[in-house]
């Protein structure tokens, strides 16, 4: 089918059920960060593949929001397709709702696939709409509509984490949890997010790209908890390990008639997390829903001490990989042709060399020189550029491997040393100067992200400069890359740093047409060191845990202080001293020159 008879086809329909408007946000019903083919729709019905973009569609237009970092991609991809596109990020861009206001009569009626909005999403979507006494009608037209070549849901085997990577049991977990709902006088909790589903039940999947998450929905109760799982997924096995830890198997697409059978009980429900279709569902019984965060986004954020072990291995493999790219990038890449593209295969090829490597955590960004100022850049094979002459490469990457999860950015020069402006140094070192001032805090417990995120801005702030992506996000443990409830960026996220969450540390300076400088290492909070005056507060601290040197060619060392000069010198003494180990000897010379104080 051409995008002109999607459109035609999803039109029909749209009348056939009174609607003026349907909405297809590009989610899917788990709240994925990446979700699976199957539920592709805004790209399927408007051929725009970017991973962020709402298509809205009338009886009688098409148009799609997305920000940005999209809109040379959405010009491209919806030429001929009748689509509009609306750029969200410009000051001037109606949002959806107010669009949908001014264009559509009173008591205008718009439909939308429940599953692909959170319970919040969808209510605040609702009330929106009531100033134009419009209806938000629950419906999915796209299922029958998209009925050739559809992906399947994936059907990868689930199998299961081992106690010796989670450090903590099943049951362990589902105590803690009941426990608490226990405290919020609930007897029943939806789990639907692929992440929290599987820290709960220590499985694991590959249906997800980059985090290593099965899909399925779960249902807890104080005396039962089910898995509603595609049963193919799951080996005899898995199945009966499953429920040697009480926890019941049933299909996938059983969830939605088990939860119409809750009645009488008191189901919590995470407002941001849970699609709308199974709330619609809690509610066919009247049951009473409290929607609230789900209490094990925050059980695994914190980190026990089998994790945080676990994560430092990782950290380690993951340095080794990085050592044996950049000494193949200096001394071996550059006598053949090499693109942003086959840099990240070649490093792909060194962390699978690693010990526990599973995957990548993210689509590795390797920009060269402008393409680095493109926060959310990623190379195509048509477009992607070729390394050559002098310049800056960002390379932002990131391993999933059973021990844990890593994300580095490292910013480094390519060609001759000599070329280096002093304004690039200058931007440099004021981005490492922010990422050493938060590394470096103490801080009493309570303390939210976005108290500590003005120490990595600061030293820009002083010259004029911003970035405008966060400073540091949440990190998994064997599981998804960007990780809640905490963060550490300017947004007031109420929740607290938890002593054992890990954090990315990542300030930027991005010059339009030019370069892109970000430097990112994991962070994790613990107990400060004793300090001598202190009024006996207990105070937090982070340890860094990626282990990789930083290109001390583009550093400015007029503009450090004393300690941060000691502050390098100590942490690249640490590299050298944990990782030398783990190299050839030819690789640990390269790493000691690099490694050198200043």
């Amino acid at each position: 089918m051409t995008i002109q008879e999607r459109l035609s086809a999803l039109r029909a329909l749209m009348q056939q059920h009174h609607l003026d408007a349907y909405i297809i946000p590009g989610t899917d019903p788990h709240a994925s960060e990446y979700m699976a083919p199957h539920w592709a729709q805004m790209q399927w019905i408007s051929g725009f593949l970017g991973e962020s973009g709402t298509a809205v569609i009338t009886l009688d237009k098409a148009l799609l929001w997305t920000d940005s970092r999209y809109y040379l991609q959405a010009e491209i991809e919806l030429q001929g397709s009748s689509f509009t596109l609306m750029r969200e990020s410009d000051i001037d861009c109606p949002s959806i709702t107010n669009w949908l206001l001014a264009s559509l009569h009173h008591n205008a009626q718009i439909g939308v696939n429940p599953e692909l909005y959170s319970i919040n999403g969808y209510r605040t979507l609702k009330d929106s709409l009531l100033v134009g006494h419009m209806s938000l009608v629950s419906i999915d037209l796209i299922a029958s509509v998209w009925t050739q070549d559809r992906p399947s849901i994936p059907a990868n085997p689930l199998y299961i984490y081992s106690d010796t990577f989670a450090g903590e049991t099943v049951e362990s977990k589902l105590l803690r949890v009941r426990d608490t709902l226990k405290s919020m006088r609930c007897q029943a909790m939806v789990v639907s997010a692929l992440d929290e589903i599987g820290w709960l039940l220590n499985v694991r999947g590959s249906d997800v790209d980059f985090t290593p998450c099965a899909i399925a929905y779960c249902v807890l109760e104080l005396d039962r908890c089910t898995l509603f799982v595609n049963p193919d997924k799951v080996d005899a096995e898995a199945a009966a390990h499953l429920r040697a830890r009480g926890v019941t198997l049933q299909p996938y697409e059983a969830v939605f008639d088990y939860l119409k059978t809750l009645s009488n009980q008191m189901v919590l429900l995470d407002g941001n997390r849970v699609n709308e279709a199974l709330y619609e569902c809690v509610l066919t019984q009247s049951q009473c829903c409290v929607t609230s965060p789900s209490p094990v986004q925050v059980m695994m954020s914190i980190k026990n001490a089998t994790e945080l072990s676990g994560e430092r291995l990782a950290m380690r493999q993951d340095a080794v990989a990085l050592v044996r790219f950049f000494r193949w990038l200096e001394t071996e890449a550059l006598k053949t042709p090499q693109t942003e593209i086959t840099l990240a295969e070649q490093l792909h090829r060194f962390r699978q060399m690693g010990k526990n490597f599973m995957d990548e955590s993210f689509g590795t960004i390797a920009a060269w020189n402008a393409n680095g100022a493109i926060v959310h850049y990623a190379a195509k094979p048509d477009s992607c550029a070729p390394i050559e002459g002098n310049g800056v490469l960002l390379l932002d990457s990131g391993g999933q491997y059973l021990d844990g999860t890593t994300d580095i950015t490292r910013t480094t020069w390519i060609g001759n040393p000599k070329s280096i402006s002093p304004t690039l140094k200058r931007d440099y070192t004021l981005v490492l100067k922010g990422h050493i001032a938060l590394a470096k805090a103490r801080f009493p417990q309570g303390t939210r992200g976005n108290q500590l995120d003005v120490l990595a801005h600061q030293f820009m702030w002083q010259e004029g400069i911003s970035y405008s992506h966060g400073t540091g996000h949440g990190v998994g443990h064997f599981m998804g890359c960007h990780e809640g409830p905490s963060n550490i960026r300017t947004d007031n996220n109420t929740n607290p740093i938890y002593l054992g969450q890990v954090f990315s540390d990542e300030p930027g300076i991005y010059r339009a047409g030019e370069y892109g400088i970000r430097i990112e290492n994991l962070i994790t909070a613990r107990e400060a060191t004793p300090m001598a005056r202190t009024t006996g507060e207990t105070y937090l601290e982070f340890e860094t845990l990626t282990l990789c040197f930083y290109d001390t060619r583009l550093i400015d060392l007029d503009m450090l202080t004393a300690d941060e000069r000691q502050w390098i010198n100590a942490y690249h003494a640490r590299v050298e001293r944990e990782i030398s180990p783990l190299l050839s000897a030819d690789e640990a010379e390269y790493l000691h020159t690099k490694c050198v104080a200043i």
